[in-house]
């Protein structure tokens, strides 16, 4: 068994590379192998923002605080709340954040294929991001 404590793991900024606007990630757990599941509590500010991405074997959120925005590619943005789930199927090409005028935090669950749960690609646009 293993715990982890409040405070045990330091927040990190969210990286402009896959990120933008002001993002907080505080990791949760990412147990050893053969275990392949990875935790983060993930704060957006407003206007804050993923890049496009997918996973190689899928992402749930469960969404803890504020109002966000999620979308696939091709399909509607999407507005989240508080207490809503959200899964994300592998390879599905997505994003998600906070509104343009509220944050928004949820927990996010996915695992590693290969050493790696996220494959990162362009950024969210101002249009991509506004147009509803």
């Amino acid at each position: 068994m293993e715990i982890k404590r409040i405070g045990s793991q330091p927040s990190g900024k969210g990286p402009a590379d896959y990120f933008t606007g002001v993002v907080r990630i505080d990791p949760l757990f990412t147990p050893p192998d053969p275990a392949r599941v990875a935790m983060a509590w993930v704060t957006f500010e407003l206007g804050a923002r993923t890049a496009w991405h997918t996973h190689p074997l899928g992402q749930t959120l469960i969404v803890t605080a504020g109002s966000g925005w999620v979308q696939r590619v091709g399909g509607p943005r999407e507005d989240i709340h508080p207490g809503d789930v959200v899964w994300f199927a592998p390879g599905e090409k997505h994003w998600h954040g906070a509104t343009a005028t509220t944050a928004m935090s949820h927990i996010a669950i996915q695992e590693k294929l290969n050493g790696s749960p996220v494959d990162w690609m362009e950024q969210v646009s101002e249009e991509q991001y506004i147009k509803p």
